[in-house]
């Protein structure tokens, strides 16, 4: 079933990079607005003057046009509406919600740590919430939460919460400098912007009833809320620099395809059966019958690595060399073979530069680590003999290289890696390549002897 109705929204605050766990939850947002035939916006929530960036903010709006989420309306950008959010902070005060606070910070260091002495939870005393003072200088303005009952809501992914308004605070609302604190203007935005779902990361589950008291003292519904649990490494501990790059851009530009971390950031805590691959499309049809996992996500590299294989796979030579950054490899006969040859080495986009730029360019370095391993007593010589055996090779195949390679091995009587380990390095600058014999025959009888002339000369 859908509704037109379903408006979600992602709402990031611009103090720094997108990372994967925001992207997650704005695409799970997204995917419950689409499957529902419903809208999402953008909210940029840039009230943090001091940490607040245009750079972030263009980079998280860069960052999901890349992936494809196309938001609904335009953006809203949250320090525009502070005339809004007070106006509301005003009506709270008209009808007795909220109360003006002059409880010095002083004061409120010593509660808190006789709280903590005593065990309690910190939470302000109500000292102010009856006693009608005047806004001035040194007052903040308090939401007056309630006393009693306890506020319960059916989370879309965790199910029905109970939070006791006995245990709740007072939360400021208005600071002393007058500017609305972040529970206010969130649920002041989420009002005008008739937001019917908020789907956001789990820490903001105890944002949630004070939010919803709010809309309660206001006299408007709620928003249903679903809170995504988050995503952590392979080693179970918050997501870091360790665990890989962070930043969606980052993966953007070590070659992961849209499509690919689309469908992965998707399965980290969402399930339809056994199914692995969705193309966009499949994921929107299928969202709301699928299952969200109430334990947190663990991020693999090597699982995204798998994805982004999968989608590479299923391109076509055309497809992949318009998505290739390195300029040698064209839409040309000569680009195929070696595409074709070093495709399944190749987990990223920037995989392909890397694995194709020795058959466009020779080898003019080699690193000493490289050459311990493979010029051994005698390597030299055994180089230019077979230099020979291939300059004397008329048919230059794979199939007749490797016999070449075979029958000189035998004849000089030597293991394969005693002549294929310098081989290799000769002509491609490293110890790892596809097969040599296909290398050879890609790079051509000219091109080999040439290089192995070169490495002879300079591997010393």
């Amino acid at each position: 079933m859908s509704d037109s109705n379903v408006r979600t929204r992602f709402a990031p605050s611009p103090t720094g990079l997108l990372h994967i766990g925001g992207a997650r939850t704005a695409l799970f947002a997204w995917l419950y607005a689409k499957s529902n035939s419903g809208s999402c916006l953008l909210r940029i929530e840039d009230t943090d003057k001091e940490r607040s960036k245009q750079k972030f903010t263009d980079e998280i709006i860069n960052s999901f046009k890349w992936m494809g989420i196309n938001f609904d309306e335009d953006t809203v950008y949250q320090s525009k509406n502070r005339d809004r959010h007070l106006e509301i902070a005003k009506q709270l005060l008209e009808n007795e919600s909220a109360y003006v606070c002059d409880c010095s910070k002083e004061r409120l260091d010593t509660l808190r740590k006789d709280q903590q002495d005593k065990g309690l939870s910190a939470k302000y005393d109500g000292k102010c919430r009856n006693l009608s003072l005047e806004e001035s200088e040194n007052t903040v303005i308090r939401f007056k939460n309630p006393e009693e009952s306890s506020v319960v809501f059916n989370d879309l992914i965790k199910g029905e919460i109970e939070f006791r308004n006995e245990e709740m605070d007072d939360f400021i609302i208005v600071r002393g400098d007058g500017a609305p604190t972040y529970n206010l203007c969130v649920v002041v935005d989420d009002l005008d912007m008739q937001i019917s779902h908020v789907i956001r990361g789990d820490d903001h589950i105890n944002n949630t009833p004070k939010q919803i008291n709010v809309f309660n003292a206001l006299g408007a519904k709620p928003p249903d809320y679903g809170h995504v649990p988050m995503i952590l490494g392979e080693d179970g501990r918050r997501m870091s620099k360790r665990h890989g790059a962070i930043g969606v851009a980052e993966y953007r530009d070590m070659g992961v395809l849209s499509e690919a971390f689309m469908n992965y950031l998707a399965r980290l805590g969402w399930s339809l059966g056994d199914q692995e691959i969705f193309t966009t499309n499949e994921l929107v049809e299928n969202f709301i019958q699928g299952n969200f996992n109430t334990a947190p996500a663990s991020f693999s590299l090597d699982k995204l690595s798998w994805y982004n294989k999968e989608y590479l796979n299923s391109l076509e030579f055309n497809e992949l060399v318009n998505l290739i950054s390195y300029p040698n490899i064209k839409n040309d006969q000569y680009s195929k073979n070696v595409v074709s040859l070093i495709r399944e080495r190749c987990n990223f986009l920037n995989d392909f530069a890397i694995e194709a730029k020795y058959f466009y360019e020779k080898p003019t370095h080699f690193e000493d680590a490289d050459k311990a391993k493979a010029i051994k007593e005698g390597t030299y010589a055994l180089l230019n003999a077979l230099k020979e055996r291939f300059n004397s090779l008329n048919d230059w195949k794979g199939d007749s290289i490797q016999e070449e390679i075979k029958a000189f091995v035998d004849e000089k009587e030597i293991g394969f890696a005693k002549i294929g380990t310098p081989l290799r390095l000769s002509l491609t600058g490293s110890l790892n390549s596809p097969s040599i014999d296909k290398v050879c025959e890609l790079l051509g009888k000219q091109e080999v002897i040439e290089r192995i002339d070169f490495a002879v000369k300079n591997l010393d």
